[in-house]
């Protein structure tokens, strides 16, 4: 088995995360500092990460997360900053994160120690959608929410993927509106506005997939249901 694979059996991280931990030199097999990718490891290696050693679960866990905004999405913050993981210290499984959501943004996020299914969600290839409800300075014209709906080129010079878009309330000086994206990019969400001249005020992620953020108050967490993980992984 890949050593990435292991480390997300283990329920370390994503094996995108656990790329980049090898490439840190974070991980060691049989007490050798791997860096390397492509390192297979069989069950009777010893696999260690920061020194302490991890084995594969066998319990697999999959939260429904709602994030508020002031944590940063990752295991640790190098910054001292609060995240997302302070709430699952002492959980019984070791969770981490699927996908990310911004320090400044809320809203839903899944964590699991399913290393396959967390790849196949966040891989680009297979495109699930996901729903934020953003608030937005102004009022957006009919041609800015074409634009968006076509897909709008970013500053970097990204084209965007065509999103849906609603506008579901207009005040005089702001909108709240629903936009559908299945793309990852940093920040995105926000870039797409600021693109069609307008600037996100609150930003909340409500649905991942077919799993929605109804019932869970902000900094609550509860365990996504039989039905709900089949549909995760029926995507």
């Amino acid at each position: 088995m890949r050593l990435q694979k292991y480390l997300a059996q283990c329920g370390v991280a994503s094996r995108r995360h656990a790329e980049e931990m090898i490439a840190q030199g974070l991980v060691q097999v049989n007490g050798q500092t791997v860096t390397e990718m492509g390192v297979q490891v069989e069950e009777t290696d010893v696999v260690c990460v920061r020194g302490e050693q991890v084995r594969p679960e066998t319990e697999k866990r999959y939260i429904l997360y709602h994030k508020p905004m002031g944590e940063v999405t990752t295991v640790t913050d190098d910054r001292g900053r609060e995240t997302v993981m302070d709430h699952f210290r002492d959980f019984p499984v070791r969770l981490y994160p699927v996908g990310r959501l911004d320090y400044d943004s809320e809203g839903l996020l899944l964590l699991t120690n399913d290393g396959d299914l967390a790849a196949r969600l966040t891989h680009p290839s297979h495109e699930v959608d996901k729903t934020y409800l953003a608030r937005v300075s102004m009022q957006l014209t009919p041609d800015e929410i074409h634009q968006l709906r076509a897909g709008v080129t970013l500053e970097d010079g990204f084209r965007t993927s065509p999103a849906k878009v609603r506008v579901i309330r207009e005040e005089t000086f702001a909108s709240a509106v629903l936009i559908t994206i299945h793309e990852g990019h940093n920040r995105q969400v926000r870039r797409m506005m600021e693109a069609v001249g307008h600037k996100v005020l609150l930003l909340r992620r409500v649905r991942f997939g077919p799993i929605d953020l109804k019932g869970v108050e902000r900094g609550a967490w509860r365990d996504l249901t039989a039905e709900e993980i089949k549909a995760l992984k029926e995507l």
